[in-house]
């Protein structure tokens, strides 16, 4: 019995560029008006959407498959899929323009494809030939270095709603002639559109990297442009053992550097606050706590919550301002200090550790988590959010990568395993220690509690 009134598949199979494939033929926009049409339609609950790899048919792409019956269709473009899913998938009557009966033909296709993409494989393996995705790895500084000039220049702002290379260069205060090959560069990446000469921004441009845009993520990724500069150190770096390029902490650095932080932190604030929230919190204390995400997620939770965030000197008026947006003035205060050393007060129900032990060293972690542990009531507890290693510290790779950004950025800091992470807790005196995981992220919580 099928759960679902139909099953529908579509060909995402991407291929080396230049090379005839179903997402070359805009399978992609075949699939963004699939969903969008079923759910207009009211149909997404009954009809099942999956993707594909190759059929072997690339060259009569988009290919779309609908079950029961097998019915494929070829050469669709999104005008069609209205008529497809209001027809085949509401009516039960395939559109039979579009539909490609002729199994023989299908059948000696595939079979021709099959062959030739065989021994191409056998070809390129006796020739020695770099396999495509290793020779990609070692040009995608590339395509991430175009994007970060143009969130450094502000680009997408720049195009708006439409313009000339020359009205962009003008906006930005660059060259012509280097200008139009960025924006080539950036229109071949699929974050512009080149029409009549004229660039536009992609959906995802506009919404995501311009200026006035609810969702404007420029701010944030400027921290990543400045972590371009560190990471070209890298070699150095591992040579050394510790980071040689000079630390910048100025006023510009924090601002992106905290908006960067603040958007991570959001997107993480609702699991966090899910796995520690309770009605019995009235103290907490984040320490490092940057803009405030997690405290401010933690009062609206919690009624009466009250929260203090120690940060550093150029980081708290940012602390604050983020604090006044929320309106959270009167429950969430803040201090300048070191958390290594300054006081932490005491009787707090909470310590919030969020994305600081990963500066620090594992020495500094032990007395770190031995100051919180004497700042908490008891049966208070320790949340320490981070990139968490599995043991073997090959896993999550965000996490193992993460290692080296502060291989090049710290000292001593590092990513950490949960099992480093359990010992020092243990250490400290905690108990009931034990690893939250948020799947689909490498970062997750440990917990411990002060049990005296």
């Amino acid at each position: 019995m099928e759960p679902f009134r139909h099953h529908v598949f579509v060909c995402t199979q991407q291929k080396p560029e230049g090379v005839t494939c179903c997402p070359a033929s805009g399978s992609m926009s075949i699939l963004g008006a699939l969903h969008g049409e079923l759910g207009k339609q009211g149909m997404s609950d009954d009809v099942q959407v999956t993707t594909c790899g190759c059929l072997g048919l690339c060259d009569e792409g988009p290919i779309m498959i609908v079950y029961p019956g097998g019915t494929w269709y070829r050469k669709l473009t999104p005008a069609d899929v209205p008529e497809v899913v209001s027809s085949h998938l509401g009516a039960g009557t395939a559109v039979s323009r579009l539909v490609w009966n002729d199994p023989p033909a299908m059948k000696a296709m595939a079979a021709d494809h099959t062959q030739k993409y065989l021994a191409m494989v056998k070809a390129r393996d006796e020739a020695g030939v770099l396999p495509d995705d290793i020779y990609e790895l070692t040009r995608a500084f590339m395509s991430s270095r175009a994007l970060l000039t143009a969130l450094e220049l502000d680009v997408f702002s720049a195009v708006a709603d439409g313009a000339s290379a020359e009205a962009v260069a003008q906006k930005i205060g660059a060259a012509p002639r280097s200008t139009v090959m960025l924006l080539h560069a950036l229109a071949g990446l699929q974050l512009l559109e080149k029409r009549d000469g004229t660039f536009f921004n992609s959906s995802a441009s506009a919404r995501f990297f311009t200026e006035g845009s609810r969702d404007n993520a420029r701010g944030g990724l400027l921290h990543t442009a400045n972590l371009w500069k560190r990471w070209s150190t890298l070699t150095d770096a591992v040579r050394e053992g510790t980071a040689v390029a000079p630390r910048v902490r100025d006023d510009a650095w924090a601002k992106t550097f905290i908006a960067a932080m603040d958007r991570n932190a959001r997107e993480r604030a609702g699991a966090v606050v899910k796995a520690i929230a309770s009605p019995n919190l009235r103290r907490v204390l984040d320490l490092g706590g940057g803009s405030g995400a997690y405290s401010i997620a933690l009062a609206r939770a919690v009624p009466g919550l009250r929260a203090e965030i120690m940060d550093t000197s150029e980081v708290v008026p940012l602390t604050q301002e983020y604090i006044r947006q929320a309106a959270l003035a009167d429950r969430i205060s803040t201090s300048v200090g070191d958390m290594l050393s300054d006081p932490l007060g005491d009787g707090y129900d909470l310590v919030l550790v969020s994305a600081i032990c990963h500066m620090f060293s594992p020495d500094d972690n032990r007395a770190l988590f031995e100051r919180a542990f004497n700042a908490l009531a008891p049966k208070g507890q320790i949340v320490v959010q981070d990139f968490i290693l599995e043991p073997d510290k090959t896993a999550p790779r965000a996490a193992a990568l993460f290692a080296l950004n502060m291989l090049v950025g710290t000292t001593a800091g590092s990513s950490y395993s949960e099992p480093e992470y359990a010992s020092w807790l243990r250490d400290a005196g905690f108990t009931e220690v034990r690893r939250v995981r948020f799947p689909g992220n490498p970062s997750g919580l440990m917990l411990g509690m002060r049990a005296e």
